[in-house]
């Protein structure tokens, strides 16, 4: 018989938040796929566990996800983690998991940690219902798109960000959605030097441009609590024609109509430059 996989969240933060269950998985399973082996090797160490790690990053070879299968097969037990919090969240662990289903291996949650659950709840915002989007790209028209989204959204928003490029975003959050548009940021969540900073996407931006923050970065945004306007349906041809006949260049043409349509890039070049 095929060996399980659990997909183990772990602490994003504090050790103590490691659930008892969890522990007991990663010290018998036979292996550990892990987002960085550098950053589980500890976890590991500190468990006692002597499981062997497999490193299944977002640019790992197929191989590496051939090997973590070929131990489910032969009857041994795998568990997937990620850096922190809950693999396949922003995170390269969905290929591992669809990988198994598709041998018909087990796959089993041992639940626990999230940031963007723990933002969510810390925020003071609604989430009844709610948008998780990751990492927004960083920069062009699909960046630019998503930017638009949030701020038509009618239910509450969850971006993770880089410090380095969080007081970038709160600036276009609120250039975007409207400076007084409620937000929270979240940071560090469990660990020393938590902080949890509420106010309007403009004040936000005004206090994080000068304190950059440090540390992991969740950013949770408002609803406007109405459904967005539905927008007639946009014609790409049309528009396409539209745009080149005043003037502008077939890449420019291209960008817009991605942003404006919502389909891929490379799509809008290929239909510009059929035209």
């Amino acid at each position: 018989m095929a060996g399980t996989l659990y997909v183990i969240a772990t602490p994003i933060g504090n050790l103590g938040d490691l659930s008892p269950r969890a522990a007991e998985i990663l010290k018998r399973v036979a292996a550990v796929a892990a987002e960085d082996t550098r950053h589980t090797a500890p976890l590991l160490r500190h468990l006692g566990s002597t499981a062997d790690l497999v490193s299944v990053h977002a640019h790992a070879p197929r191989r590496a996800i051939e090997r973590v299968l070929h131990l489910l097969v032969a009857g041994q037990d795998v568990a997937l983690v990620t850096d922190a919090g809950t693999p396949g969240v922003s995170d390269p662990g969905t290929a591992v998991v669809a990988a198994a289903r598709a041998r018909a291996v087990p796959v089993v949650t041992v639940p626990g940690p999230t940031a963007v659950a723990a933002a969510l709840a810390v925020s003071g915002l609604p989430a009844d219902r709610f948008v998780f989007l990751g990492f927004l790209p960083r920069k062009g028209a699909e960046r630019r798109r998503l930017l638009q989204w949030i701020a038509a959204s009618e239910w509450t928003v969850v971006l993770f960000e880089s410090p380095l490029r969080a007081a970038t975003l709160l600036d276009e959050l609120a250039a975007t959605c409207g400076a007084h548009r409620s937000a929270t940021v979240a940071r560090e969540l469990t660990k020393v030097f938590e902080e949890t900073r509420a106010g309007t996407l403009g004040e936000l931006a005004g206090y994080y441009a000068d304190v950059p923050p440090r540390g992991e970065v969740t950013v949770v945004v408002a609803g406007t609590g109405r459904p967005p306007a539905l927008a007639p349906a946009v014609d790409p041809e049309a528009r396409a024609r539209a745009l080149l006949a005043d003037g502008m260049s077939r890449k420019d043409v291209a960008d817009r109509l991605a942003a404006e349509t919502g389909i891929s890039r490379n799509a809008a070049y290929r239909l510009v430059n059929e035209l």
